[in-house]
């Protein structure tokens, strides 16, 4: 398989991780194929270099034109739109979805102070920061993530906003001075998650190979979140403060006998062997709010789903025997710009149809007047 990634540390360390789940479950060779988006040519703010997929185009590109099989996007990237002739495939295990500061003086985000210059190319991060009320100076950087750790090394600022997630991936956690609560500053939509696109039409033969997960059956008629190697590889440090794992929530995806090998559609392989159905369930709810909201990753939204754990002392289970779905916990932000309103709201409802309660969230979000604050009308 060609995997189609960008060239940064962050993101060739993400693509590492699935390339490694792929050949541990299917005893494929993978080859990573780096690309350079049209976000990796230009310093400048996303907003002014073509906003809304600019990190995914080039890979877009490729897919189509059958230069790679698969591309690993990080999914708060990823516009809600898919092109015709693509399709999501899988959302593998989300990390953690909060935001943390990077200050090399030790110093919290309280104990910053008045004036103090807190980077972020973020206009969501920007707007919940100013909406703090706490004096800071918001200072818009872009650059990858030791590019702008060394800003604050510098002194160019006293302090940065990163993803945790992102500091996961490249074992880069020690330079955490404080992971920033979800109640304090809301995630990006899909924030914490990878997405694996490729064509929809795309056909696949994998041939299993001697002490594949393949060949020795652990995943036959299983789950591909069940604890195995998958799982275990892209998992990274777990789902604290606003993942998924800790929900509690059992989900058995019924598929192929992948024992014998697959010939078949590739969209339908990586959903089997790649796919997190609490992870997907919470991004498909968070993308479909950003859909309905009609902004972009570059407004000053956030949302983040939850997958609540189930009250019973076991699971309740459909007529089929399979477990039944939980609820899911949805809350979103919508800030001005510039902090002097905010906008936050919250509704549960079933997992079922995460989309459905993703477009009833936005709903109640523009008639409180969310599209005002965005500047959109």
């Amino acid at each position: 398989m060609r995997l189609g990634t960008r060239r940064s540390a962050l993101a060739l360390a993400q693509s590492g991780h699935v390339a490694e789940a792929l050949r541990a479950r299917l005893g494929c060779q993978v080859e990573l194929v780096p690309i350079v988006t049209d976000g990796d040519r230009s310093q400048g703010a996303i907003s002014q270099i073509g906003g809304t997929g600019v990190f995914v185009s080039a890979l877009r590109e490729a897919l189509l034109s059958g230069e790679i099989d698969l591309a690993v996007h990080s999914l708060k990237d990823l516009p809600t739109a898919t092109p015709d002739g693509l399709v999501l495939a899988a959302v593998p295990p989300r990390v953690d979805t909060r935001d943390v500061l990077v200050s090399p003086s030790g110093r919290g985000l309280v104990r910053l102070g008045p004036n103090a210059r807190i980077g972020t190319g973020a206009p969501r991060r920007a707007a919940q920061l100013r909406a703090m009320g706490l004096g800071f100076d918001v200072v818009p950087i872009r650059g990858n993530v030791d590019t702008r750790i060394k800003k604050a090394i510098d002194g160019e600022v006293d302090a940065v906003i990163l993803a945790h997630a992102g500091l996961e991936r490249l074992d880069r956690l020690d330079a955490v001075t404080e992971i920033i609560p979800s109640e304090v500053i809301l995630p990006a939509p899909g924030q914490g998650a990878l997405a694996i696109e490729c064509l929809r039409t795309a056909g696949t033969a994998v041939a299993p190979l001697a002490g594949s997960a393949l060949t020795n059956g652990a995943l036959a008629g299983g789950s591909p979140t069940s604890g195995g190697p998958a799982g275990a590889a892209l998992a990274g440090g777990g789902s604290a403060g606003g993942g998924l794992a800790e929900s509690g929530q059992s989900y058995v995806r019924s598929g192929p006998d992948l024992s014998q090998g697959i010939d078949g559609g590739l969209a339908e392989l990586l959903r089997f062997v790649l796919d997190d159905a609490p992870s997907s369930v919470a991004v498909r709810a968070e993308r479909a709010f950003l859909a309905g909201i009609e902004a972009g990753c570059t407004a000053p939204v956030g949302a983040l789903g939850r997958v609540l754990p189930s009250t019973g002392s076991s699971p309740a289970t459909g007529g089929d025997g399979a477990p039944a779905v939980g609820d899911l916990r949805l809350r979103a932000v919508v800030a001005a710009p510039d902090g002097s309103r905010v906008l936050r709201c919250e509704l549960t409802g079933s997992a079922v149809d995460p989309e459905a309660l993703g477009q009833r969230l936005a709903d109640e979000m523009l008639s409180a007047g969310a599209q005002t604050l965005m500047g959109t009308s």
